[in-house]
């Protein structure tokens, strides 16, 4: 496939798995030179076994200011200044939040907001360099909150307006910065999210279009094929730039389902804590001393 990207370098986070690991594969897929960074060193080298490009992979935590600064300069000298890099990793966990975990709590928005932010403080000097862009994975979470699910939505609300701070404030240096609006897809958070019975069932009183759910391959497509375009928004899928006229009326529609829906529920059962979800979110855990 011929793009104007080929030949250049992207950096992937969370690149394990996922959609990180279908982002790291479509770009390779259109030529670029690609750095996997997360937490599965293993798991990052056999993505990386079958790419047709020269990648590197990089064990680090996207929460370590130092060990990213390390990791960026190893990056910039292997490959030179990037021309795109995308805060993908991401974690999420579920149940009420009365009842939650600080400490996991807590390291849902570390990852997702701080993590995104340590990522562009310390790749932004070479985006500055090759006039590049950064790209944020968020999520309709940012702008469709959902009960029992307030780490995520709040981090990734989070992150949404961090990117938009940082567009604003890099717009006259020529380096892009996208937000990408991504919906249901086929990972194992999402498979794992679908086996616990409260948040099977909210899911289940979405309207039926909203329920589905995309396969990696072609969130990574879309994603991809905004990110030719260096644009500003990224919906995937396409249909979700619909939505967003209707963000104001959003949090009155989950309201109300909730309402009605959450005490039905508990007389059902408890509501009971997920943990992290997702084979990435054991991962996380796993690292804990």
């Amino acid at each position: 496939m011929d793009t104007e990207l080929r030949g250049q370098t992207a950096v992937v986070t969370g690149a394990a798995r996922g959609l990180g690991a279908g982002l790291v594969q479509e770009l390779a897929r259109r030529g670029m030179r690609v750095a996997l960074l997360g937490l599965e060193g293993d798991r990052m080298e056999r993505v990386a076994r079958d790419l047709p490009v020269e990648s590197h992979c990089y064990e680090v935590d996207v929460t370590d200011d130092e060990a990213m600064r390390r990791t960026a300069a190893a990056v910039v000298a292997a490959f030179g200044a990037p021309s795109i890099v995308i805060a993908n990793a991401g974690i999420a966990e579920g149940g009420p939040f009365t009842t939650s975990d600080p400490v996991t709590w807590r390291r849902v928005i570390e990852v997702n907001l701080i993590g995104s932010a340590v990522t562009a403080r310390v790749f932004v000097p070479a985006l500055l360099a090759s006039h590049g862009y950064f790209l944020q994975i968020a999520s309709t979470a940012a702008f469709g909150s959902a009960p029992l699910m307030s780490a995520y939505c709040a981090s990734k609300a989070g992150a949404e307006s961090f990117a938009q701070s940082l567009r604003a404030e890099l717009a006259h240096q020529d380096v892009g910065v996208g937000i990408a609006y991504v919906h249901w897809t086929d990972t194992d958070m999402i498979r794992e999210a679908d086996q616990h019975r409260v948040l099977r069932e909210l899911r289940a009183h979405m309207p039926p279009g909203a329920r589905r759910t995309y396969s990696v391959q072609q969130v990574a497509a879309w994603t991809a094929r905004a990110i030719d375009h260096r644009a500003a928004t990224v919906y995937a899928p396409p249909w979700l730039r619909l939505v967003q006229p209707l963000r104001p009326l959003l949090p009155l529609a989950v309201t109300a389902v909730s309402r009605r829906a959450l005490p039905r529920l508990a007389r059902q059962g408890p509501m009971a804590q997920t943990g992290l979800l997702g084979r990435g979110g054991h991962a996380d855990q796993e690292m804990k001393p």
